[in-house]
């Protein structure tokens, strides 16, 4: 399935060159520019590497808009070749796993890693402040060994952050594929797939032209 993405560089080059487009959230980071597309050629090698063909919506976008750049929050991650290898680069962008994008991410459904763990210690359940003081740092090691253990983003392709630790990402491998989810633990939310207005999942599509609606209507001179 090919999705048109043609109106899209002529909408952020009109965005681009308005100066009350400057005030999108985010907008100082990617300045409304897109990074050159793939070439087929060049999509076929990442493809390659990863195992995986990526989301359909996605590699429209890649072939025909950009690599990355404007895009939702602080941008796209864009697509970079070093040393023949294609990586994504940003904050966050190293969250994706490049080994396990064939891999399927499990879930349809918002889960939270930290409910599996035990409450937090107080000081009703010790005797002394150092004994609190030790539960309190083996109960940190242990939240961040379960909160943030890597496999729980398996088959997910990180596309952008929105500030404070908060990313979300795209679904390559799994029952979800296709799917743009948040991943909020750095607020302890877990993740959750991104719904439209009307409960329904967001594509990649969907989720780009959502915010790419929601920047100003530049001024006509």
């Amino acid at each position: 399935m090919t999705v048109d993405f043609s109106d899209v560089p002529p909408r952020l080059a009109r965005l681009a060159a308005d100066p009350t487009a400057g005030e999108v959230f985010g907008a100082g980071e990617h300045g409304f520019v897109l990074e050159p597309p793939l070439t087929g050629a060049e999509l076929a090698e990442l493809e390659g590497q990863l195992r995986r063909e990526l989301p359909a919506e996605y590699r429209s976008f890649l072939l025909t808009a950009g690599r990355g750049g404007a895009g939702p929050a602080y941008g796209l991650f864009p697509l970079r070749r070093v040393d023949g290898r294609w990586r994504w680069e940003g904050d966050g962008a190293d969250l994706t796993d490049l080994d396990t994008l064939d891999q399927p991410f499990a879930h349809t459904e918002a889960f939270n890693p930290a409910d599996a763990l035990p409450p937090r210690p107080d000081e009703d359940d010790v005797d002394s402040p150092e004994a609190l003081e030790a539960a309190e740092d083996a109960y940190q090691e242990l939240y961040e060994a379960v909160v943030y253990d890597d496999a729980h983003s398996v088959g997910l392709l990180y596309l952008c952050h929105l500030g404070c630790a908060l990313r979300e990402a795209l679904v390559v491998s799994g029952p979800a594929r296709g799917q743009m989810w948040a991943d909020d633990s750095a607020d302890g939310g877990g993740f959750r797939p991104l719904r439209d207005d009307d409960g329904v999942p967001l594509g990649f599509a969907r989720w780009y032209r959502r915010w790419l609606d929601s920047c100003p209507t530049p001024v006509t001179r």
